[in-house]
């Protein structure tokens, strides 16, 4: 008992501060000098539904919205699934694809490349088929989550986002700018577009 007592005591002190004690309170403080964050970064509409976190992408296929860059996690944004390519810079599969094997009927094979990506985008957005695109354009991220493209990526989508939307490219640039974030503390990453958040600013457009 001379050594049982202080090991079970000192178990008991050790499983109260840091099992209890210290997860409520860092609970405690992230809520009330970061609640946005503790909450998961959620955004919501303009009729105040929650429809994403500003942390993680989303698909967005309509003419009238910006839209990501493509996504390796599972079909496409996939939370559950987040991955890359794995695909060396020199892989075929990720410059070409892979075509569908007609054999198969009963699975699709097909992986869309660098080639086709770039094409899918330059249609997409009225560019000529040589046009020059910037790589996040065409390329997936490591995350596969990525919730945001590159300003120069943004501004090609404009012309397009305009139309379908009626308003003058001049007022899309505006919101864009609005939404464009620069390098963390002026030096770290690079400027930035987060789609969600900028597609939620035009929504909101009277």
């Amino acid at each position: 008992m001379k050594h049982l007592r202080p090991a079970l005591l000192l178990t008991l002190f050790f499983v109260v501060v840091t099992g209890i004690g210290f997860p409520v309170v860092v609970w405690a403080v992230g809520g009330a000098a970061f609640p946005n964050q503790a909450k998961g970064s959620l955004l919501k509409d303009a009729k105040g539904n929650v429809v994403g976190s500003s942390l993680l992408g989303q698909t967005f296929t309509k003419p009238e919205y910006f839209h990501p860059r493509p996504s390796a996690a599972g079909s496409g944004y996939d939370a559950a699934n987040s991955s890359g390519t794995n695909l060396g810079p020199t892989s075929d599969k990720l410059v070409n694809g892979i075509k569908d094997d007609p054999a198969t009927k009963d699975v699709d094979e097909t992986y869309l490349g660098f080639k086709d990506l770039a094409k899918a985008y330059r249609e997409e957005n009225g560019l000529s088929p040589d046009a020059v695109i910037p790589a996040d354009a065409a390329t997936r991220s490591a995350s596969g989550l990525d919730p945001h493209i590159s300003p120069a990526s943004a501004e090609l989508q404009v012309a397009r986002v305009a139309k379908a939307r009626g308003l003058p490219a001049d007022r899309v640039r505006q919101v864009l700018a609005a939404n464009t974030a620069g390098r963390t503390f002026g030096i770290f990453g690079e400027p930035r577009v987060n789609v969600l958040e900028l597609n939620l600013a035009l929504d909101g457009l009277k």
